[in-house]
């Protein structure tokens, strides 16, 4: 299970002759996690991406958490300047990308001395010594070489020119040192993929098909990715390599497809769509952690998606809206800057009632704050960030492959009660990846909804007109009038209407039931009850999460169990309105934990909501909890009950 303690392995059987005295041993491990960090130039997001996709094929469960800088190009060398990609895959099933990497590879300086303080004991360590030059080591504020002055001996070091390694093995193409010097990490994927028995076909493909139109650079990478894998293979400097798994017990039956949060909640959309039979609209502008979706959306014009690249957030929700109005399913994407200056559309797409999704991939603020780490500090903004009385429904998923399923749901949501819903997924999920099941077409929901086509009220004189806020008994939801259909002819606007008629308004009685109304609506809601895991039902301390706090929660919980403490966990899709039973589940147990990554907005809600001790365990570090964080805390809890 997740969040295990040290890695466990044991030898297996020689596969390769080193020489014809010596052989590798092959050692079976079950579970590793692997970093790969250098410069934000060094492709080391392409490496970690292609050494998962490999995994992924191979049917490991994996969980990944890409860390990039915001800078397009920060200065090189530097520690602001470190990108770093993190891999963690098993034989069984995984929730988190890891707490400490077994295995850091190292381009640089730098990238030393930002990840080593997160390594364990015993961890390996490749490293690139053609950058531990006297003035790289001295710009990050080493004063003497880490891999001669003792610092790193509780690690197990392997010291190795990557870069003189790829230029010697691309000798034979026609590239200058530097341009041969920036396949290194090829070189160093080759060698990873060696070490754990990755396979190589896929990634070799996909270069060919990266640098098509530069078959030399292809070919050249292939030729890199290759030395790195024989490296490995010759060298004596590594003994040992590596077998994880597959996680053949972990998956139900299906078929699977490595997906991050990004994508997934993507292909959410567009099944949505399809099961609404409508056709998808998006009004964006582009912003980290957001623009991806807009990216391959744009790509799917097959399946009726239409995507706006706006001049502005303003813009991008503006023609959302309007798509609304004309019968679309419509979508505007950002993150929290951009939900700040999109407010006054979110609340007149409250006041038409009409269905729009703003999808808000979190970030790290106030202001720009950190764009390329994650935080969910926007629940509060989600729920209150408008002028006057406007709710709206939030949905947030809990991994990166629940971001499609959420998407769907939020779907329901708005087209059901025509209502704006926010989807609040964050950084981490978005960027990270897990496999996901690829559902089946009759799995998916129904979404389809009438249109108005028809008069649907009688005046005293007998004439029948539309009128655009009639409600439904059920739903509270008002009919959704395509312009231009004949005779429903309607006026729409920000202004108060008059409840039926859609007239404006300024009867302070008719404005006091159309803000109740408006609230009702979203009240009604018909969401899943929460549901409590609790196995034994004896637990007195309840850890309830939401978002995508679910991983580290879990592992957390697990671990706990594995040590014989009694704890219940929960977690929350639905934030607005909250599960019909959360009340009771609450008040089920002496304590109450809410893990987030804000100050404390859940709990504040709860504690409002239904007077509870709701108590806050936070952080906003820019990154996800850690197992073994939020273990320690569940026990002192149960402890000091």
């Amino acid at each position: 299970m997740d969040g295990e303690p040290p890695v466990r392995g044991r030898s297996l059987h020689v596969t390769s002759q080193v020489s014809n005295e010596s052989a590798k041993e092959v050692r079976r491990l079950d579970r590793v996690i692997i970093r790969f960090a250098g410069d934000s130039g060094d492709g080391m997001q392409l490496t970690g991406d292609r050494f998962t996709s490999e995994t992924a094929s191979f049917g490991n469960d994996l969980s990944t958490l890409p860390n990039f800088p915001a800078e397009i190009r920060a200065p090189a060398g530097t520690l602001p300047g470190v990108s770093s990609f993190q891999l963690h895959f098993a034989d069984h099933d995984i929730l988190t990308p890891g707490d400490a990497p077994n295995v850091l590879v190292a381009m640089n300086p730098a990238a030393l001395r930002a990840n080593v303080a997160d390594l364990p004991r015993g961890a390996e360590i490749i490293v690139n010594t053609d950058e531990f030059t006297k003035r790289a080591m001295q710009k990050v504020g080493y004063e003497s070489s880490p891999l001669e002055d003792g610092s790193l001996d509780g690690y197990s070091v392997h010291p190795v020119p990557l870069t003189t390694l790829t230029v010697e093995a691309l000798k034979g193409f026609d590239l200058g040192r530097k341009e041969a010097g920036r396949s290194k990490n090829m070189f160093a994927l080759g060698l990873l993929s060696w070490m754990y028995h990755r396979p190589t076909e896929g990634t070799e493909r996909f270069l060919r098909k990266k640098f098509a139109k530069k078959p030399e650079i292809a070919e050249a990478n292939v030729t890199a990715f290759r030395a790195g894998w024989n490296f490995g293979e010759t060298t004596e400097d590594f003994a040992v390599s590596y077998e994880v798994a597959p996680a053949s017990r972990a998956f139900p039956a299906g078929t699977y497809r490595n997906i991050s949060g990004n994508l997934a909640l993507s292909y959410g959309l567009i099944a949505a769509s399809q099961q609404a039979d409508l056709p998808l609209y998006l009004g964006s502008y582009p912003i980290t952690p957001a623009s991806d979706i807009l990216h391959e959306l744009s790509k799917h014009k097959n399946f009726g998606v239409r995507t706006f690249q706006a001049e502005d957030e303003i813009a991008g929700i503006g023609a959302a809206l309007g798509a609304a109005f004309g019968g679309a399913l419509a979508v505007t994407t950002t993150s929290g800057p951009g939900v700040a200056l999109k407010s006054e559309t979110i609340g007149l797409a409250v006041s038409l009632e009409l269905p729009l999704l703003i999808v808000d991939i979190q970030r790290g603020g106030p202001s720009t704050g950190l764009p390329t780490k994650t935080e969910q500090a926007d629940l509060l903004q989600a729920m209150y960030g408008r002028n006057g009385e406007a709710p709206v429904p939030i949905v947030a998923p809990a991994t990166p492959a629940d971001c499609f399923t959420a998407a769907l749901d939020a779907a329901r949501i708005a087209l059901t009660y025509r209502t704006p819903v926010f989807l609040l997924s964050d950084g981490y999920l978005a960027n990270g990846s897990e496999p996901w099941r690829i559902p089946e077409p009759d799995e998916l929901p129904d979404l389809r909804t009438q249109f108005a086509t028809t008069a649907n009220h009688t005046l005293d004189d007998g004439t029948e007109v539309f009128w655009p806020y009639k409600r439904d008994e059920r739903t509270l939801a008002r009919p959704w009038a395509v312009p231009g259909t004949p005779g429903l002819e309607h006026r729409i606007g920000g202004i108060e209407k008059q409840d039926g008629s859609g007239n404006i308004s300024y009867d302070p009685a008719n404005h006091d039931l159309m803000v109740r109304t408006r609230q009702a609506k979203v009240d009604g809601v018909e969401v899943a009850d929460i549901e409590v895991d609790d196995p034994a039902g004896d637990a007195r301390v309840l850890i309830l999460g939401w978002g995508s706090t679910y991983g580290p929660i879990t592992a957390a919980v697990r671990r706990v169990r594995r040590e014989g403490g009694a704890v219940a966990q929960a977690h929350l899709r639905h934030l607005n309105p909250f599960p019909g039973n959360l009340g009771p589940v609450l008040r089920r147990y002496d304590k109450v934990i809410v893990p987030e990554m804000n100050m404390g907005q859940l709990a504040m809600l709860l504690r409002a909501t239904y007077l509870v001790d709701a108590q806050s365990y936070t952080q906003v570090r820019g990154l996800p909890f850690k197992a073994e964080q939020l273990a320690t805390v569940i026990k002192e809890a149960i402890d000091h009950g």
